[in-house]
Formats: structure tokens, sequence, C-alpha cells
């Protein structure tokens, strides 16, 4: 049971190391874009490449998907964001139970978007948890654990591709100690425990009064959706990729300081960011530098002023 990209990398691997799928449970098909063209998710993609049968219940805890699930008759079911909770009458159907792949090192950071709830708050390392799904929201006992370093420059994007590889190695390693009857279960401590909740639109506008290095985590975790923004002439401006740093020099926040030729300096509540990749508002993402050619920027700008 899976949808977004990052559970494409657990149904690979758990096909690439000869399990067998009866069944790919994924969400329905939904409008995307402009357009508004339906498109399937990338589980489901997966799934039908690879000939295999893919249910897309609107709710799975209604009767008829639960009857459905019961026909397959699985050893087990294997969950990696999925996106709808289920029922306890589904998590006692397969002899084995449910195995969750969460994207986070439990008990930290339960909850909907721990991916980016890790670069937010500035953590030098996250994982993969395999976890024994109970009626809680990630409160299930802890089963097996990857560790994964967050490099400085790590986005959502590039993160969520490491621990997509990740969640793979981890839920096939976790099946054979499964299978070997070496997998010990571990009880999450509460006390340790804290929530990542899903991350909204609104999340990504800049603060300039918080410090460099804040910032720069916000722009990081929010690339690319639902990305850093601010405003400049009364246009949106998206902040794509930035450096922060400690200097002598002041400005009032958001305020340009400096303007080179390859990217422009904003003054923060502690510490300068060194602007090197935007977007403004009707146009294309692009460097600092090509940005730069086509505007006229200068030091005592101020941005998020309107």
């Amino acid at each position: 049971m899976g949808t977004p990209d990052f559970a494409v990398g657990t149904l690979e691997a758990l096909i690439g190391a000869g399990h067998e799928i009866l069944m790919v449970v994924t969400q329905p098909d939904k409008p995307k874009g402009r357009s508004g063209q339906t498109v399937p998710t990338p589980v489901k993609v997966c799934a039908l490449e690879h000939g295999i049968t893919v249910f897309q219940p609107e709710r799975i805890k209604r009767p008829e998907a639960v009857e459905e699930l019961k026909k397959q008759n699985a050893d087990l079911f294997v969950v990696a964001a999925f996106g709808q909770i289920l029922s306890q009458e589904i998590l006692d159907m397969p002899s084995l139970g449910c195995l969750n792949v969460h994207a986070s090192l439990l008990p930290k950071y339960r909850g909907a978007s721990p991916i980016q709830h890790v670069i937010l708050d500035g953590e030098e390392k996250t994982g993969i948890t395999i976890m024994q799904m109970n009626a809680g929201l990630d409160t299930g006992d802890i089963l097996y654990q990857k560790e994964i370093v967050i490099r400085e420059d790590d986005t959502y994007e590039s993160l969520e591709q490491a621990l997509m590889k990740l969640g793979g190695e981890t839920i096939v390693e976790a099946l054979t100690l499964l299978e070997q009857g070496r997998l010990k279960a571990t009880p999450q401590d509460d006390e340790k425990s804290n929530y990542a909740p899903l991350i909204q639109k609104e999340m990504g506008r800049i603060d300039f009064s918080r410090d460099a290095f804040a910032i720069d985590r916000q722009i990081r975790g929010m690339n690319p959706w639902p990305s850093a923004y601010t405003t400049w002439r009364g246009k949106q401006l998206k902040l794509w990729r930035a450096r922060p740093k400690e200097t002598e020099k002041s400005g009032a926040p958001g305020e340009v300081i400096e303007v080179s030729k390859d990217h422009f300096t904003v003054a923060t509540g502690r510490g300068v960011l060194d602007i090197w990749e935007v977007q403004l508002e009707g146009k294309k993402r692009m460097s600092s530098r090509d940005f730069l050619l086509g505007v006229q920027l200068k030091p005592g700008d101020i941005l998020g002023a309107n």
C-alpha cells in the first residue's frame, strides 16, 4: 500500500527481492495541473509496468474494500506513505501483520511530513524505520532502522530520493530477518516523540527577521513544494538556493545589502543570505546571475515589503 514517489522505492525493492506481490493498493487517480487531466499515482504506474493488480479504493475502511483485501489472503501488508488510515480489522487481517516504512528515526517525527521537518529543524541525521503498525499514528513497535546523514545542501527533493532508496533496502533486509525469526520488536518511547504535521503552502513564506541559517533550512525544506517565497516590487519571488553566513555587515531584515554579478545578499535577523537561484512571478526558475541581467535590483531594496 503506497501512493507517492517515496513508496515506489519500496515496491521496486520488494519486486527485485523476489517477493510475491499479490496486489498494490494506492489512492484513486486525481486531476493535476492547470489542465485538470487525471493522472495515476506513481505507485500505480510502477505496479502496472510490472503487471501487478492495482486496487484504488476511495476509502480503504469501507466494507467492499475490506472484502477485496480479504480475498488476497496475504501473509503481510507493507505500507509506505499510503495516505489513508487502516482500521483495526485491516491491521489484524494478514498473519504477519502490517509493516510500515516510515521516513524518520521513530519515535522522532511521527506524522505526514517527516522529511521536510528534519531539514527545517536542522537535524544532522534521519533514516528509515520499519514499524509494526497499530491503531495509533506511527506509534507501533520499532522492528528495524537504518540511518542516513543529512547533507548541508540537502533539499526535501534530494533527501526524499535518498530515503526512497534507503526505504527499499531497509524493508528487504527487515523481511529477511522476519523470515529467519530474528526481527525483534521494541516499543517506542513516547517521551522522545515529536510530530511532523502536513506541510502547508503558507509555511513557505519567508520571515527575514529570523536568522539566516533557519531561512536557509526553510528554503531547502520547501524545495520543490511549496517553495520558499517572498515579494519584491509587488511580485512573488521564490528563493530556490541560498547560502547563509555570519558577517559584520548589517541591514534591515529583508534588505538587499550587496549585488554582484552572480548573486545578491540579503540581511536577516542574524547573519546574511547569499541568494544564488530564484524565480520571479511569471518567469522560469533561473540562476541569480541570469535574474540580475534582466532586472534592476539594487542595494537598499527590501524583500517582503509588500
